[in-house]
């Protein structure tokens, strides 16, 4: 199992920020919004769910603070269309 780690505006895997094996990136837009704009899995890691726990991650952050979820990146899209339990946060845009 990974561990995910929290930065400035992303979710990572890896032991150093500048470079991880895996991210997710957003930002905060006005006081209710978060946009994903971003997601990375390297080779090594691909096929192994990361993608998918990178979102409950961010999904997860987005309940603690209250904000919806807008996703540019097509993966967050997808994963948050078509997993009921993740539409209470899925902003439109």
């Amino acid at each position: 199992m990974v561990t995910i780690n929290k930065g400035e505006n992303k979710f990572y895997v890896g032991d150093n920020i500048k470079d991880p094996v895996a991210e997710l990136t957003f930002n905060q837009t006005g006081e209710n919004k978060i946009v994903v704009d971003h997601t990375y899995v390297s080779d090594k890691l691909r096929g192994q769910g990361v993608a998918g726990k990178l979102v409950e991650k961010v999904v997860s952050f987005a309940r603690e603070q209250d904000k919806k979820i807008i996703p540019l990146c097509p993966y967050v899209k997808r994963k948050l269309e078509e997993t009921p339990a993740y539409h209470d946060v899925l902003g439109q845009q």
